[in-house]
């Protein structure tokens, strides 16, 4: 009985390392199948025409000032240091319900927007 036991063990170890190591080689291969549609991805994209994007007129290009009277919550996102979305979008609405800025530092009236903050994007910003 010990030899059948023992045939047994070994058979069902056999069998687990087979099946092992067929998961393994499936899980090698799968990532070759994707870098392989990555290439032809990017073989596709290289075909395609690339027509230019038209900039903002609220930023100059030239010198990546932004105007705090007609620019997008967006563009004043991307411009101004320390500044993401809900702050521009705060200076959005701010503009909208109380007209354009007079002078730059008046963005200290929107909330959440401080001398400091004002301050370092001074050569980020024009009215």
């Amino acid at each position: 009985m010990k030899i059948g036991i023992k045939s047994g063990i070994q058979a069902v170890c056999i069998a687990v390392a087979f099946i092992g190591s067929s998961i393994c080689t499936q899980a090698l291969a799968a990532p070759v199948a994707v870098k392989n549609d990555t290439a032809q991805a990017q073989q596709r994209s290289d075909k395609t025409p690339v027509t230019p994007v038209a900039t903002a007129k609220s930023s100059d290009a030239d010198d990546g000032v932004v105007s705090i009277n007609t620019a997008s919550a967006e563009a004043l996102a991307q411009a101004m240091k320390g500044v993401g979305l809900k702050k521009a979008q705060s200076i959005v609405s701010y503009r909208e319900e109380y007209g354009p800025f007079k002078a730059l530092e008046q963005l200290q009236e929107v909330p959440g927007i401080g001398s400091a903050l004002v301050e370092r994007n001074l050569s980020h910003i024009k009215l």
